[in-house]
């Protein structure tokens, strides 16, 4: 039992590891030197590091904005949380700070003298950094500073819709953007597009790799096509037994998951059998064998 915990540890210690590693690169490379914030408690440690005009760290920012939060979660609401936590935001800091020693220059737009590069780095930094959000949120269920702080909330109050947190706080960051960053509607666009695009990557992230089609297919031979299923497909095929109200008729349905670039090759199956009715969704994650034991 403590072999199979110090595994889990360290395999979680690892995932906040590779997390962080993610996410300070996209910070580094694309987000810090290019006048736009990243949303939450992050972007307000951003904006202060502009405020500041470079005479604080923005690693020690983050790092003094977020671990209170996370030391909080340990506190209150779950002591491995805050942990993971707050490896991951330690070592998120501390990747802009590695790579500034090793010489590793941003992708800047002012020294490239391109405006339409800081476009770029926001869709960069959305990308980069929405994968490593999803990493965290995946393994752990929070991936920041705003996560902690709607942990500590519905810990306090567990009617509060902490909904209302993320959006109050990336509003906050998009509304103070545009006066930090001189009055300017182009930061605001980038914060909002960053934001949005880091969304997108964490949905898609959280949706599974191993991710499918689900075809529900009514038909009335359903021997003969779950076995062109399973040949052409490779894949098992369950059946059920079902009645249609319309025809008064007993039938089978056959439900048969799929790779997204077989959908073609069910189509050319189905066209075939013009009896059956068939109706498909995405599934977004499959446990067990996905693929027919040969």
């Amino acid at each position: 039992m403590k072999k199979v915990k110090f595994k889990t540890l360290s395999s979680d210690i690892l995932f906040a590891i590779i997390a962080g590693i993610i996410v300070g690169t996209a910070y580094h490379f694309f987000q810090n030197s290019n006048g736009f914030a990243p949303g939450g408690v992050g972007g307000l440690a951003t904006i202060t590091h502009y405020l500041l005009a470079d005479k604080v760290s923005w690693s020690i920012l983050m790092v003094a904005f977020n671990l209170p939060i996370f030391i909080l979660v340990s506190a209150k609401v779950n002591k491995k949380l805050g942990l993971m936590l707050s490896i991951y935001m330690l070592v998120q800091s501390f990747i802009p700070y590695f790579y500034k020693s090793i010489g590793a220059n941003p992708y800047c737009s002012q020294t490239n003298g391109e405006d339409f590069n800081i476009v770029f780095a926001c869709i960069a930094t959305g990308v980069i950094s929405g994968f490593g959000f999803s990493i965290m949120l995946k393994r752990f269920g929070a991936s920041g500073g705003t996560y902690g702080i709607s942990a500590l909330i519905k810990k306090a109050r567990p009617e509060t819709n902490i909904a209302y947190v993320s959006f109050i706080m990336d509003a906050s960051v998009v509304f103070i953007a545009f006066f930090v960053y001189g009055m300017k509607i182009t930061p605001v666009i980038c914060t909002l597009l960053n934001l949005f695009i880091a969304d997108i990557i964490v949905d898609n992230g959280l949706s599974g790799i191993k991710s499918g089609y689900k075809f529900e297919i009514v038909t009335s031979e359903p021997n003969e096509l779950s076995e062109e299923l399973m040949t052409r497909l490779k894949h098992g095929v369950t059946e059920i037994k079902v009645h249609g109200m319309y025809s008064d008729t007993d039938k089978y349905m056959l439900v048969c998951i799929i790779n997204k670039r077989q959908i073609g090759e069910m189509m050319k199956i189905l066209k075939n059998r013009p009896d059956a009715f068939a109706s498909f969704e995405k599934v977004n994650e499959v446990f067990g064998n996905f693929k027919r034991k040969v």
